[in-house]
């Protein structure tokens, strides 16, 4: 034990802070509940705020908490038990108590971690249910503010956590990294997972703010937390292709939350530190000829933060990018991002004809960008009439409040 003093209460404010998903994370495990080990992670620290002023903190304050949240979920089910019998409360408490080799060493912590997020993100959860008990249990952050960034009411975000618990324990998921055979569509759901939290807080897909500091930075957390623990190159072309983009966040939108196109930005406000691990990252994973769309789409990101200009990008290695990237993981919205980059290197015609190909195959019929690019691609070429349409269209399908102003905007400057 160290000295008591009267810091300790600070000390635990940053304990809690730093260990505090990682004690629950082993308390899951030696529990087999997410609610117990939440119960017993709150009786660990309130514990801890008793002793600790007294005693001193330990010199190992993750397996103090760690110990003390599972004998007190044990005592919980003891106590539990007297006033309401049940016949398996023996063998709980043994299960729980002859855990061993000591759960709580650096390691296995680190493996639990990386469980919980594999649980959290188990194709058998709905997707929202994913991503709201990531952001609950791997993160820590509070149903109110998972509710209030997803605009969702907050009792709606609670039940759907519920739900997921208990399909968790209903369906028996087990509580482990997938193995070999099962992690490469085990990983894909986790990406998914946290790159939909990334986008969410990157450029809000409704409402009346553009960004969402608090969600981005949670995402690039757990990003750097997979890589981590999981260092394969598609987690490392996510965490990339995150980074990258993040580094534009203080030139994407104006002092009063106007929208800034990506041509128009401020480049000496991209964060460099950014941009030179986001290009390291995607050259580590690019070497490891394993990649896959994430890696893909941080070499797009890569091209654009390394030019020094707009006019400087290089849209062929991007048009070349996008090749390849549709080769592998053909969609409808890859194509549209395509259709701009050939409109940048070949001019506006090259670009409608392809979105025009896209929509006369009924695809992305309710997607605003898809309008709105059409509407860029006929304004450039002269062609008002067909631009204010697809202007019109396009803000009638735009859910975010700024993008619907830009849009505006433009219309107003056509009819000028």
């Amino acid at each position: 034990m160290t000295a008591a003093s009267a810091d300790v209460p600070a000390a635990i404010e940053g304990i809690y802070r730093a260990e505090s998903r990682r004690v629950f994370a082993t308390l899951v495990r030696l529990l087999g509940d997410f609610d117990l080990a939440e119960e017993a992670l709150s009786d660990a620290f309130r514990a801890a705020l008793e002793q600790w002023p007294r005693d001193g903190v330990p010199a190992n304050p993750r397996a103090w908490l760690v110990s003390a949240g599972r004998f007190k979920a044990i005592d919980g089910i003891r106590r539990r038990a007297k006033f309401d019998p049940l016949d398996d409360v023996a063998e709980a408490v043994e299960s729980i108590a002859d855990e061993t080799p000591a759960p709580w060493d650096a390691e296995s912590i680190e493996d639990d971690r990386l469980r919980l997020i594999f649980t959290c993100c188990h194709p058998a959860l709905a997707p929202d249910a994913q991503v709201a008990l990531t952001l609950r249990e791997v993160c820590g952050l509070a149903t109110e503010a998972i509710a209030q960034a997803f605009l969702s009411p907050a009792s709606t975000l609670a039940q759907r956590i519920v739900r997921a618990k208990a399909k968790i324990r209903d369906a028996r998921i087990p509580y482990q990294v997938p193995s070999p055979e099962e992690l490469p569509e085990r990983l894909a759901s986790a990406l998914r997972v946290v790159y939909l939290v990334f986008n969410e807080g990157y450029s809000a897909s409704s409402g009346q703010s553009l960004l969402r500091v608090d969600l981005s930075a949670e995402a690039i957390r757990l990003g750097r937390l997979l890589v981590d623990l999981l260092p394969e190159p598609e987690a490392i072309g996510m965490l990339a292709l995150m980074l990258l983009q993040e580094s534009r966040r203080a030139a994407r939108a104006s002092s009063d939350g106007e929208l800034i196109l990506l041509s128009d930005q401020d480049r000496a406000l991209w964060n460099r530190g950014q941009i030179a691990e986001g290009v390291a990252l995607v050259e580590q994973a690019l070497s490891s000829r394993r990649f896959g769309p994430y890696t893909l789409q941080a070499a797009i990101a890569a091209v654009h933060a390394e030019a020094a200009s707009a006019a400087a990008t290089d849209w062929a290695e991007i048009v070349g990018l996008y090749d390849v990237l549709l080769r592998i993981d053909p969609s409808p919205v890859v194509e549209l991002n395509r259709a701009v980059a050939v409109a940048m290197r070949d001019g506006p015609a090259a670009g409608l004809a392809l979105v025009e190909a896209i929509h006369a195959r009924g695809d992305l019929p309710d997607y605003h960008l898809a309008h709105a690019a059409r509407a860029d691609f006929c304004r450039r070429l002269g062609r008002t009439a067909e631009a204010r349409t697809s202007y019109e269209r396009a803000i009638a399908l735009a859910r975010q409040e700024p993008e619907r102003r830009f849009l505006e905007r433009r219309l107003a400057d056509l009819s000028a």
